[in-house]
């Protein structure tokens, strides 16, 4: 029995110090992407209350896109490659921390908590979000090299089809559902974004991670601040 305690002592201090492991500043491998990106217009919406929760959520102290260096140069290069059409970049999410995934999966089962659902689900029954996959367990925006966006000419967004975080099969990139130039924007977007090394996401049109990210398997949750 006094083998077994110390394992299970052990496994819980291991535990512990995963847990603070992610409790730590800005890793020096992360960047405010608006330094990089020329033009870059930044709504993170998760750091104020026009989302699908209503509120602000954990993690977000301040409305800045944080990525990896990486991603950063990346998207300044799609930035650049659209520029000569007019066309600027918006970024909805950036670099998440994990207390804000675990923030969505408290909401997810509060299913009397339904502030956001006439604008980002009024089609679908919070009881499915999981199902569905629409709220997950883990979220590659913690890795930082995930980012949620759209295209904007004279900083009005082009017409997407759908709004930003729209729980429907309309939101699919592919889907048929949309009006023509919706399905041509979606299809500039990913291309663009594509050509930059970033792989589209198959059920969310803005969604998009670098193909080479640098931490593959690494979830961070320090502030976004």
């Amino acid at each position: 029995m006094p083998a077994l305690r110390r394992a299970l002592f052990g496994a819980a201090l291991a535990a512990f110090g995963a847990q603070a492991a992610l409790a730590q500043e800005r890793p020096v491998a992360f960047v405010d992407a608006a330094t990089l990106v020329p033009g870059l217009i930044v709504e993170m919406r998760y750091a104020g209350a026009h989302n699908f929760v209503g509120r602000p959520i954990d993690g977000y102290e301040a409305p800045r896109c944080l990525l990896t260096r990486a991603a950063a140069a990346a998207l300044a290069g799609v930035a650049r490659d659209l520029a000569p059409r007019g066309l600027t970049l918006k970024v909805f999410d950036c670099y998440r921390p994990v207390r804000a995934v675990a923030n969505f999966m408290r909401w997810a089962r509060d299913l009397g908590d339904t502030a956001g659902k006439r604008e980002f689900y009024p089609n679908v029954n919070k009881s499915t979000l999981f199902r569905d996959g629409y709220i997950a367990s883990h979220s590659g925006h913690s890795r930082g090299s995930t980012v949620d966006l759209t295209l904007a000419r004279d900083g009005h967004e082009l017409d997407m089809g759908t709004p930003f975080d729209f729980f429907s099969p309309r939101s699919w990139p592919g889907s048929a559902d949309v009006n023509a130039e919706a399905r041509t924007n979606r299809a500039l977007l990913a291309a663009a974004m594509r050509r930059r090394g970033f792989r589209p996401y198959d059920r969310e049109w803005w969604h998009f991670t670098l193909s080479h990210e640098p931490f593959p398997r690494t979830y961070f949750d320090f502030p976004v601040k």
